[in-house]
């Protein structure tokens, strides 16, 4: 069965509607009771890169469902990318997610998806529903990286004209630009000043040879879900994107260790 392109209109908490692009395949009957997949894209990326297709391709084989979508002022959703912030994409992904599954899904966040995923899982046991979760994938993830990454590692220049003029222009075709209220807006969803919880296994691929989020900021990470069961893979010489057959095997292989079931619990029809 093939994917399908379509559009949902998401209320925007400011008025208005984000007009969202979505890629959604069904389950069909080979998947059993296995969960859904759902991936959560990085900052200006969008739901047709590399690793999203090969997840789409495994998921395809084995009938599985599997969702991705643009956030807004990303790929094939409307709305201007400098608009957008963390609270705006985790809004419009909380959204989806309620609209598009059903079920325990396994939450895939890469880069930036990795900080929503994590705030997806706040938001979801704070409505009870950790049930929703089997687990959590996140490559790279660069959580808190408006702080962290971003506002930390900037002079007092570059601090200052980002204040002054509200933008820094995009220094690579493919990142998208840095606003004030990214920054600003930003402060209001992180996560690395307490303890972390997903309420559901976690499995961290990092490259070691990363030049946008440092391995070591993996480390940080793991250190606040150790509430969690949490299994972090270095990959030694992984960059940012890990898109070589090598990670996306690295990947798919996450992906089937995390769809089977926790030990102690009886394995879904899949496994019959």
């Amino acid at each position: 069965m093939s994917d399908t392109l379509d559009f949902l209109d998401i209320p925007n908490p400011a008025g208005g509607v984000w007009r969202l692009a979505r890629r959604l395949r069904a389950a069909t009957a080979e998947a059993g009771n296995a969960p859904g997949l759902v991936w959560l894209g990085g900052f200006a990326s969008d739901m047709d890169g590399t690793k999203a297709s090969a997840l789409d391709a495994w998921a395809q084989a084995r009938g599985r469902a599997f969702l991705r979508f643009d956030y807004s002022g990303h790929g094939r959703s409307a709305g201007r990318f400098e608009e957008g912030c963390i609270g705006d994409w985790l809004e419009q992904s909380c959204a989806v997610f309620e609209r598009s599954t059903q079920g325990p899904q396994i939450v895939l966040g890469s880069s930036m998806g990795g900080w929503i995923a994590l705030l997806l899982a706040r938001r979801l046991a704070a409505r009870g529903e950790t049930a929703r979760l089997a687990g959590l994938i996140l490559l790279a993830p660069a959580v808190d990286f408006t702080e962290a990454l971003m506002w930390e590692g900037f002079d007092e220049a570059t601090r200052r004209e980002l204040m002054d003029k509200g933008v820094l222009p995009a220094k690579e075709p493919d990142h998208g630009p840095v606003t004030r209220r990214l920054i600003e807006e930003g402060r209001n969803h992180l996560l690395l000043g307490g303890l972390m919880r997903a309420h559901a296994r976690v499995h961290i691929l990092q490259g070691m040879r990363d030049d946008a989020v440092p391995w070591r900021h993996a480390l940080t990470i793991v250190e606040h879900l150790n509430a969690d069961p949490v299994t972090l893979t270095f990959i030694a010489d992984g960059d940012h994107r890990l898109s070589r057959p090598e990670d996306l095997a690295q990947l798919a292989a996450a992906v089937e260790t995390m769809s089977a079931p926790p030990p102690g619990e009886p394995p879904p029809t899949l496994f019959d």
